[in-house]
């Protein structure tokens, strides 16, 4: 651009190229910050319900002021397009020496952490209700006269919960042998090597159903536990996962695999439902841990059971 000065350089419309500076927020630390005041948000909105009778204290006060300030941020961070920071995220150094940033980043840590802890309590108690469910299957099949347990994996109670487990056991964790059906019943739990079927059904719990007088193949019974915070519509998932098995039916070549059982936490109202598809046909279940809940349920468990072991006995 000829000329030796800007103005002479602008020439005669006055214009030249420069740097635009357009100011940004959604910076590392903004993320950061919007990170942890969301979850603020949600540890004050807990204690205020966890702590009603404290409504008139100063505390309860403090917190609630706390809670709605953060609110307010989340939403003027949230116009901002400051995005929320991942957990895991590390600050560079420049940023940790800044007492205000560093003060942040450690209350955001410790949210996480408590974060972590809820979501590993709500795991617990998916592997429970696995354990729950394989349980009353096996007490099912016992409670048939002509059942005898042959072979019983070796059940280690713990003191405490480990990843959700309070015992272990190796696999299968029952086999039981019918004296007149002549058929061997096993009760299968999260399975070393589940097999193609029970794999691409993603069941973690299964029957296996084998006659030594016949040639067929063994029959399998895919049993699946989902463990979730509100109650699951037993209808549409008895609906899909029988579509499921439908779908998967080419990959039968060593076992069969046609039916299958779901079980879940009653949550105040035990239900059974039924749903075909093709010649796949699943029963979805809902008992609970105790009183009537679990009187309903497991005698749904049990006619479920019974129908799967003397099915094609005539």
């Amino acid at each position: 651009m000829p000329g030796r000065s800007i103005p002479e350089r602008a020439g005669s419309a006055q214009r030249i190229m420069a740097t635009v500076r357009r100011e940004n927020f959604d910076t590392l630390e903004n993320r950061v910050f919007h990170a942890y005041v969301r979850l603020a948000v949600d540890a004050a909105r807990e204690w205020l319900r966890e702590h009603p009778k404290a409504i008139s204290s100063d505390r309860y006060a403090q917190v609630e002021g706390f809670r709605k300030a953060c609110r307010s941020a989340v939403r003027a961070l949230r116009d901002l397009g400051v995005g929320v920071a991942e957990a895991g995220v590390q600050p560079n150094y420049v940023l940790m020496q800044d007492k205000a940033y560093r003060q942040v980043q450690e209350s955001w840590l410790r949210l996480l952490s408590r974060k972590k802890i809820e979501d590993d309590l709500w795991a617990w108690q998916a592997e429970t209700w696995t354990d729950f469910s394989v349980l009353a299957i096996t007490l099912a099949i016992d409670e048939l006269e002509e059942a005898e347990l042959v072979a019983q994996s070796p059940i280690t109670w713990k003191e405490e919960a480990v990843g959700g487990r309070w015992f272990e056991q190796d696999r299968p964790i029952a086999v039981f042998w019918l004296k007149k059906t002549g058929r061997i019943v096993e009760v299968r739990s999260r399975p070393e090597k589940p097999g193609a079927l029970l794999s691409a059904a993603r069941a973690h719990a299964a029957l296996r159903i084998t006659d030594p007088s016949r040639s067929d193949v063994p029959r399998r019974v895919a049993v699946w536990t989902p463990h979730a915070m509100e109650r699951l519509d037993l209808q549409e998932d008895a609906a899909q996962a029988g579509l499921h098995l439908q779908q998967i039916q080419p990959l039968a070549v060593s076992e069969v695999l046609r039916h299958g059982l779901i079980l879940i936490p009653a949550r105040g109202k035990a239900q059974a439902v039924s749903a075909t598809r093709g010649r796949a046909t699943v029963k979805a279940i809902a008992l609970g841990p105790a009183g009537d809940e679990l009187a309903t349920g497991f005698k749904e468990v049990r006619e479920f059971v019974r129908g799967e072991i003397y099915r094609d006995t005539q």
